[in-house]
């Protein structure tokens, strides 16, 4: 017989017990009653026999409460009226420890706290007198940065760069300050008055301290008379101005609320009762819109700087010196040196001649320059 012949009956035969034997041991493995073989651990009255369904899973409920819910944005403060609450189901699981299950709880109490629409009320932000409010402390603590403290600076429409800063931003703080020579005994503006007294008749002379003139003296007849040059008005002061504190962080401008809250939620609007035509009121009404005033320009600014910054500022509004706010970048944060402005940095940065006396002038003569004043209008102002 041929070799290859032979091979293929043999994978032929190999092929046909495989599937006799798969047909009949699967059946069985897999408990087929339906199969020659029985299920294995049935007894024979059960090898015909359904396989006995499974039962369903029970669904437990989840375990609710009623909570006491907030069913409008309630301010800090505010006494609770019985709309602005209502009770809802709860998960148990959840449900906050010092939760509220009734609303008579509720209902009358002040809130320590804002209390947002939709959020459970607690046991912890209800007060009955107001009174209980003032541990809970300002607004502008808790929005101070570390080793910062806040102080307020009187500002004006200039000084304020027109009203532009507000809370958030950060400022530089620029001083100018009026330079005298003072007399380091009376600490006193020179230069002094002196007063001579002649012994001999008791007569007294009260003038301006002065300089002789070298050579002045003169004579008219018998008389010898001695020039004495004295001021012709007040010494005029030395002015200059320079950058003081940077990058303080502006915490408010103008007047704090009373209640001290920055960020507080505004109350909803309670229906104010109408009346229809036939005069019966109308609970559903809708709430009275009142016209919004217009609150004024501030005129003072709050600061946080650090504990040094602060006496430094102190001490200069104590001198009654006239600070200006430079407003700074939002992404600027360097700390830049400036140099000291005055009359010299003026004319030799700028390239200012000084005039020299001259055999001619105009008319009218020039004795003042025109100033800018700034108030609800601006004008300007001179006089020649």
């Amino acid at each position: 017989m041929n070799p290859r012949l032979r091979l293929v009956i043999v994978i032929a035969i190999v092929i046909i017990i495989i599937g006799v034997v798969a047909a009949v041991v699967l059946p069985s493995i897999s408990g087929n009653p339906n199969s020659s073989g029985s299920t294995p651990g049935a007894g024979n009255s059960n090898s015909n026999s359904e396989p006995s369904p499974t039962p369903p899973a029970t669904i437990t409920p989840m375990p609710m409460v009623e909570l006491v819910i907030a069913v409008q944005q309630i301010p800090r403060g505010f006494t609770i009226p019985p709309n602005a609450v209502t009770t809802r189901p709860w998960p148990e699981v959840s449900a906050p420890a010092s939760a509220i299950f009734n609303l008579e709880s509720v209902i009358g109490k002040k809130a320590r706290t804002d209390i947002f629409r939709e959020q459970p009320i607690l046991t912890n932000m209800l007060v009955d007198d107001l009174a209980n409010l003032a541990n809970v402390g300002s607004d502008a603590a808790a929005v101070l940065p570390n080793n910062r403290v806040a102080v307020a600076i009187p500002m004006d429409r200039i000084t304020s760069v027109a009203y532009a800063i507000q809370p958030g931003d950060r400022v530089d703080v620029m001083v100018t300050l009026l330079f005298v020579n003072v007399d380091p005994v009376f600490q006193t503006i020179e230069p002094n008055t002196v007063t001579l007294q002649n012994v001999t008749t008791g007569e007294t002379q009260t003038g301006i301290e002065g300089y002789e003139r070298q050579g002045s003296q003169q004579q008219f007849g018998e008389n010898v008379f001695r020039e004495i040059v004295g001021p012709s008005e007040r010494q005029r002061p030395r002015m200059v101005t320079q950058r003081t504190v940077q990058e303080a962080l502006v915490v408010w401008v103008g007047d704090f609320p009373i209640s001290g809250r920055l960020f507080f939620v505004v109350p909803s609007p309670t229906p104010v009762p109408t009346v229809d035509e036939s005069g019966n009121a109308n609970a559903r009404g809708d709430a009275t819109e009142r016209p919004t005033a217009i609150p004024p320009r501030p005129d003072i600014i709050t600061l946080a700087v650090s504990p040094q910054d602060a006496v430094v500022l102190t001490w200069m509004m104590e001198a009654r010196l006239p600070l200006t706010f430079a407003l700074r970048s939002a992404t600027s944060t360097s700390q830049v040196p400036t140099d000291p402005v005055n009359l010299q940095y003026i004319t030799e940065t700028f390239r200012i001649d000084i005039p020299g006396n001259l055999d001619y002038s105009i008319e009218p003569a020039p004795t003042s320059i025109r100033q800018l004043f700034v108030g609800n209008t601006i004008s300007l102002t001179g006089t020649n």
